[in-house]
């Protein structure tokens, strides 16, 4: 859903509000089958990662959510659970479902608000995930409401905000349950895997990048910013990217699943980073896939050196420290649409798509 109008960005939201019927902000929800509503605390942090889990053996079978990623979001300044996570009890107080909206911190481009939610599988299909939805709905207007009305006059007259939810392709009701609440399907994401039982692909860098002093390296924490510059740079033209903050990123690159000895560089003569792949390895998801696997999070070329040849260079270089570690497999997630045409990128380089997802946004 958009608007146009030549109204200012908070007016804009204020009027999206009226007509959403939730200009009152967030009301805790109704159902039968809940015995109570609540917002979060730290301490609910393994009830919401055992729900999560749950939904994700079911949505997306080779993959389950790390509690690490659910905890590090009580700990960042700009999510205040308190405000921003409703919960579903049964009548025993376990947490049976749960929805949250985030706002990005970013005021770089648009305002914008991720919602997330998930419902124990055995009660789906009984309106507890549209009752949760609703409540989420209802907070991140609020959310952009307030972001808006705190922007410098310039960005307000200009600015704009929306929503986003991403959804596995399988799971219809939820994308059905976003777009009855506006939201349109707008980018689609595939799952690749890549066997790395005949080892990786002999791409080096080209020719031209080593006489410039081009040259491949291992991650080192050393260079933690500066990979956090050259991410914020290769995706600043990327669909629905918006730059890493500091504290976000200190959590990735410090958090226990990134693995630096399997991450490379490309770094040029005076050691700017121009491109890079950094990969993670959560164990907890070898069974579900029935290997050994490692998770590819990022991979960038910085612009000033793209189309050089960087990009599978980098790429086969971190598939060659997981085949020497042992590793059965290389996982990761592409825009099927991306500008820098990623997906053709890594099918050359052996990945197979398997599952995929879609992102559903309401603009504003």
């Amino acid at each position: 859903m958009a608007w146009v109008s030549e109204l200012s960005l908070s007016e804009r939201i204020d009027e999206f509000r009226r007509r959403a019927g939730s200009d009152r902000g967030p009301v805790l929800p109704r159902h039968p089958e809940v015995a109570s509503w609540r917002t979060a605390t730290v301490e609910d942090i393994d009830a919401i990662h055992a729900v999560m889990v749950a939904a994700d053996r079911v949505d997306h079978p080779t993959w389950t959510t790390p509690r690490e990623d659910v905890a590090d979001t009580f700990d960042l300044a700009h999510i205040d659970h308190s405000r921003d996570t409703v919960l579903a009890l049964d009548a025993a107080g376990e947490v049976i479902a749960f929805g949250s909206s985030f706002l990005h911190p970013s005021r770089e481009g648009a305002l914008n608000v991720h919602l997330s939610g998930a419902v124990l599988p055995s009660l789906w299909r009984r309106g507890i995930g549209r009752a949760v939805f609703g409540w989420q709905y209802a907070r991140g207007l609020e959310q952009l409401a307030e972001a808006a009305r705190a922007l410098p006059d310039a960005q307000d007259v200009e600015g704009t905000a929306q929503l986003r939810v991403y959804a596995e392709e399988s799971n219809v009701g939820n994308q059905r349950l976003a777009e009855s609440a506006g939201l349109a399907a707008e980018r689609w994401f595939a799952t690749m895997l890549r066997d790395l039982s005949a080892g990786a692909p002999e791409v080096t860098l080209p020719e031209a990048a080593r006489e410039s002093g081009m040259r491949l390296v291992a991650y080192t924490h050393d260079r933690d910013e500066a990979a956090r510059l050259a991410r914020n740079d290769a995706f600043r033209d990327h669909w629905g990217s918006l730059p890493s903050p500091p504290e976000s990123w200190a959590k990735f690159v410090g958090g226990e699943f990134f693995r630096a000895d399997l991450s490379r560089l490309v770094v040029g003569p005076d050691g700017a980073i121009a491109a890079f792949c950094l990969a993670s390895v959560n164990e907890d998801d070898w069974a579900s896939l029935g290997a050994s696997n490692s998770y590819i999070d990022l991979i960038g070329v910085v612009r000033a050196h793209r189309r050089r040849g960087l990009a599978p260079a980098v790429v086969a270089a971190t598939l060659g420290a997981m085949a020497d570690a042992g590793l059965e497999k290389a996982v990761l997630d592409v825009d099927t649409a991306s500008p820098t045409g990623a997906d053709a990128l890594y099918e050359g380089l052996g990945f197979v798509a398997d599952e995929r997802s879609v992102a559903l946004v309401a603009h504003i």
